[in-house]
């Protein structure tokens, strides 16, 4: 009798952790920025190790050959300096994400904007350091214009005041989902989350891996305007959201729409000479 108890305890032992170890539906898995392997963080943070070392080379990372840049601001005990490394060729940048480091060849300044124009500069990809005298003040690593691993901010009597960890220009608080969890290569939705809101360009993705939707979120609210797009890759609607995050005093409204064919056929003329 004692045995036969003992089998049937086993039985639904088995059948319960079956039940606990079942997932969510896949189209509804999500995953936070460095656990994706296509977006494997430790996998290019952290080298394997090998029986023979090779030495660095010199000026090259992630496999990149650059070029050591050099910036001074500033007088007296108050004068700031940067070392950076920047890409030996010009490219256009290739992230999704909102934030592109590049050195500016008019300005001779390190600059952030959405934007990257490689006619006007090129982007940053290396060790990045900002001291003043022998304090440092921050460092962390560029990859083609984005920041990259591990970041740190100290303050003037160099105490650490940040530490923050990205992956090519993404908090790593970050969620994406994908179509196919499994392999996870066709990505369904970015939602870039920074210090726990929504911080920066957020994206939707066709299954054809066009762009869906693309907007940005500032302060945990919808900012500025929010466009669709058919997968055809044509401009569908704008949704117009204010410029601030606490702006409660404008209501968003649709801007403009187009058909599949590009054509326009609705335009808010009221609502724009307002803004």
């Amino acid at each position: 009798m004692k045995r036969y108890l003992f089998l049937i305890y086993l039985l639904v032992s088995f059948c319960l952790s079956g039940v606990a170890q079942q997932t969510a539906p896949e189209e509804e898995q999500r995953f936070s920025i460095d656990t994706p392997a296509t977006l494997d963080f430790k996998k290019e943070e952290e080298p394997t190790d090998t029986k023979k070392k090779k030495k660095p080379k010199k000026k090259v990372f992630y496999g990149i050959k650059t070029k050591k840049g050099f910036t001074r601001k500033g007088f007296g005990d108050r004068t700031t300096y940067e070392t950076f490394y920047y890409l030996k060729k010009a490219e256009k940048s290739q992230t999704f994400a909102r934030d592109i480091y590049w050195y500016d060849y008019t300005r001779k300044e390190i600059r952030k904007t959405s934007t990257f124009d490689p006619a006007k500069g090129v982007l940053l990809h290396g060790p990045y350091e900002r001291r003043q005298g022998e304090i440092v003040l921050a460092k962390g690593i560029f990859y083609k214009g984005t920041k990259h691993g591990r970041w740190l901010t100290y303050s003037r009597d160099s105490v650490l005041t940040d530490k923050e960890k990205y992956y090519r220009g993404w908090p790593r608080e970050s969620l994406v989902s994908y179509y196919d969890p499994t392999e996870r290569k066709r990505m369904k939705e970015m939602t870039p989350i920074e210090f726990g809101e929504k911080e920066g360009f957020y994206y939707l993705f066709h299954e054809n891996g066009n762009v869906a939707v693309q907007g940005e979120y500032h302060w945990d609210e919808k900012v500025g305007d929010w466009t669709e797009y058919y997968p055809n890759g044509k401009r569908k609607k704008i949704i117009a959201y204010s410029k601030e995050a606490f702006d409660k005093e404008l209501k968003p409204y649709i801007k403009a729409e187009w058909n599949e064919k590009g054509k326009e056929i609705y335009k808010n003329t009221k609502m724009a000479a307002l803004n």
